[in-house]
């Protein structure tokens, strides 16, 4: 269990959940062992009758099932008769929700997928953790020490790389004074030698301890140190997706193309604007996205595709000019994920150099929308 968990947490780490989240494992013992893993997106009771009658030792949902504080478990509750049930079948559950809506990979990107998006990336992008350049200057025989130790205390890290870093030759000069001690040179004598200047990135919340690792592996008495805060950038990854059709159509046969792309629903897919509106570019955000309906808008689409969509929402958004809006479902917009969780859970494992031919994953294709049907309007 601990090695799944890890692999989910690796993949969609849950500090990037948003603060009201409840994310990671709910119930479940990490020493125990995984055999078979159910992916879900909502845990709800048709889910995990699936899961203890399939003898599922890992329920991996999208939905939490204890999202509110709860101050009790018993049995006298829905939640409290699920959470006995999983228990008393050694079921563990874990969440990915808002963690795995921004991941690489997530739910957004294998939305944007499912439509056939290509070129994608974030419709509100996440700012980058803070980032400082950090400069030194040392003998050239002793940069390399420099660097390493910098690195191992958290810097040099960009992207898959670790212990990056920059330097150049150049000559160094300075005369110790009274009371100093150098490692390098006399007092009133002036040393001029070989020196590398040595760049690195540090993450912000790194900075004192790559400076300590620093300073106790450079061997001058005095540490010169450059600490430069560089300006905020925007990450690779964010809420939503932005992408491209690969060819322009209308949006009645997009809507078209939505409904045949993702699971059928009884509440179908419902949208807003003209049917004959040329579709090219399009935003799209997995699960309930109108709070993004103004980056939608500043984003230059033709069409943003997400669900719970409201009425006055929806309706000020059209009249001030913005893109249509198809909605197929909280569900169904979800749901496309599942399958590439799984496949990041024995990836995942099988990095890890854990025999992930010993597990078995299966997507749950119950239908969870609590939408029930509908009949047409005769009014």
């Amino acid at each position: 269990m601990g090695d799944a968990v890890a692999v989910l947490e690796n993949r969609y780490p849950p500090h990037t959940a948003e603060g009201w989240d409840s994310v990671g494992l709910t119930v479940g013992d990490r020493g125990a062992l995984v055999r078979r893993v159910l992916f879900a997106v909502d845990p709800l009771p048709a889910v995990i009758d699936e899961a203890t009658a399939w003898g599922a030792d890992l329920l991996v949902t999208h939905h939490p099932l204890l999202l509110r504080p709860v101050h009790e478990v018993s049995t006298d509750t829905w939640k409290g008769r699920l959470l006995h049930e999983l228990i008393r079948a050694e079921c563990a559950l874990f969440t990915a929700h808002t963690n795995a809506d921004v991941a690489h990979d997530g739910v957004n990107d294998a939305l944007a997928a499912a439509l056939g998006l290509h070129d994608t990336s974030p419709l509100r992008p996440w700012p980058q953790n803070p980032t400082d350049k950090l400069v030194t200057f040392v003998p050239t025989t002793a940069s390399e020490k420099v660097i390493d130790a910098m690195a191992s205390a958290g810097g040099g890290t960009l992207g898959d790389y670790a212990r990056c870093a920059w330097t150049v030759p150049g000559t160094g000069t300075f005369t110790p004074q009274v009371g100093a001690t150098p490692a390098i040179g006399t007092v009133g004598t002036t040393e001029v030698l070989p020196e590398a200047r040595v760049e690195m990135l540090v993450p912000r919340n790194a900075r004192e301890a790559v400076l300590a690792a620093l300073r106790a592996a450079h061997p001058y008495e005095e540490v010169a140190v450059d600490v430069i805060e560089l300006a905020a950038m925007f990450s690779s990854t964010g809420l939503g997706r932005v992408g491209v059709l690969p060819e322009t159509t209308t949006l009645a046969e997009f809507v078209r193309a939505v409904g045949a792309s993702l699971p059928r629903t009884p509440g179908g897919v419902r949208y807003f604007g003209d049917g004959e509106r040329p579709v090219h570019r399009v935003a799209v955000c997995g699960g309930a996205g109108d709070s993004l309906l103004p980056d939608a808008a500043a984003a230059g689409v033709d069409a943003f595709v997400t669900a719970d969509l409201r009425h006055h929402a929806a309706s000020e958004h059209l009249a001030g000019g913005g893109p249509a809006l198809i909605d197929p479902g909280h569900w169904a917009s979800e749901w496309p994920w599942l399958a590439l969780a799984a496949r990041a859970l024995i990836e995942g494992l099988s990095a890890d150099g854990v025999d992930a031919t010993t597990v078995e994953t299966r997507v749950s294709t119950i239908v969870t929308d609590p939408a029930s049907g509908w009949v047409p309007s005769s009014g």
